[in-house]
């Protein structure tokens, strides 16, 4: 004779079952999710930056082109050396126009740089020369001679970029039609050059930019052998960052990191008059004074006439405003555009 109990037994068998099972199975849910990263924390411990489409407030009597030269000064206004009718142009951090000038004054943009005393200084490859102007666009210093090219001490050959210190000397990277650096002392009298073409120590192919730190050694971004070389100001070679990064623009900061931008480093492909052309992807990089990588970042390459925001075409020069925003301008994209920064936290 079965006892009335027994028959309790499956059931209360059947829903200690049941509960152990989804008891496990949640946890199984569990490490599922963390391992599809459900169950990370969401702490961005990596500095970001996000463009601003809205900057900066243009208007069609100020035209673009390609825009080889970006620079910030000691006001955080940005200023863009564009080959368009109106190369120098002026806005601040928010984006209002400030000023343009030097329609008619231009054979070619490249680089621009704004000194110590705010003087803008202008490499014109067209007109094979380095100028210094006054921020109202006053010309104060020619440096080569206007519409000659040439490799001594009174002529340049498409000078790219110029360094210039506190004490107001001025390096020049003198870098398409030759491959040297040219000092010249604050009056713009030669004082010495060094650099040939090759890819040893001291050579260059094609010397792209240049900056100085506040110790005063000089970054040369030596475009076609895909490095950085770092001189003192006598021209003695000191270091190379290489295998990185083709650069195309420099930026140094206060605290004397040193960024890059271009494209990721490369070998010569069929057809290529010059390396990394067309790149393959934008990138930006920061490194300390020693040539440690602190930062790494890329956005995407733009397809040729339909760049949106926040993707560069031929990032050709880097800047930095006091709060760390990266302004950038590329060829192909013709425009400057400002990424602001978004810092991460240490966990």
């Amino acid at each position: 004779m079965m006892h009335p109990v027994l028959p309790r037994y499956p059931q209360r068998l059947g829903w200690f079952v049941l509960v152990v099972g989804v008891v496990i199975g949640g946890l199984c849910d569990r490490r599922a999710g963390a391992a599809e990263g459900g169950g990370y924390p969401k702490v961005n411990v990596a500095t970001g930056y996000t463009v601003d489409p809205a900057w900066p407030q243009r208007s069609a009597d100020r035209p673009w082109d390609a825009m080889p030269g970006v620079a910030v000064d000691a006001q955080d206004r940005v200023w863009m050396f564009t080959r368009s009718k109106v190369p120098v142009q002026v806005y601040d951090t928010h984006g209002r126009f400030v000023r343009a000038w030097g329609q008619g004054m231009i054979g070619s943009a490249h680089h621009i740089r704004i000194d110590h005393e705010q003087n803008v200084w202008l490499s014109d490859v067209g007109h094979h020369v380095v100028q210094r102007y006054t921020p109202q666009g006053r010309l104060l210093l020619t440096l080569g001679t206007k519409g000659e090219a040439g490799e001594d001490r009174t002529h340049l050959d498409k000078p790219t970029d110029m360094a210039i210190t506190p004490s107001g000397d001025v390096f020049v990277s003198d870098g398409y039609g030759n491959n040297r650096v040219v000092h010249f002392d604050r009056n713009g009298q030669f004082v010495k050059a060094w650099g040939k073409l090759g890819s040893g120590p001291g050579e260059f192919s094609l010397p792209h930019s240049i900056v100085v730190d506040s110790r005063g050694r000089l970054y040369v971004a030596d475009r076609n052998n895909a490095r950085i070389q770092v001189f003192d100001q006598n021209g003695t070679f000191l270091a190379q960052w290489a295998n990185l990064i083709v650069p195309w623009g420099l930026w140094v900061a206060d605290n004397d990191d040193i960024w890059a931008c271009g494209s990721s480093a490369s070998q010569w492909r069929p057809g290529q008059s010059n390396l990394g052309v067309p790149p393959k992807d934008q990138v930006f990089m920061r490194f300390n004074s020693d040539g440690k990588l602190l930062q790494l970042w890329t956005v995407p390459k733009g397809v040729d006439g339909q760049e949106k925001p926040g993707e560069c075409n031929w990032v050709h020069a880097i800047a930095l405003d006091s709060k760390g925003n990266v302004y950038v301008g590329d060829i192909i994209g013709k425009r400057a555009q400002k990424f602001v920064r978004q810092a991460g936290r240490t966990p």
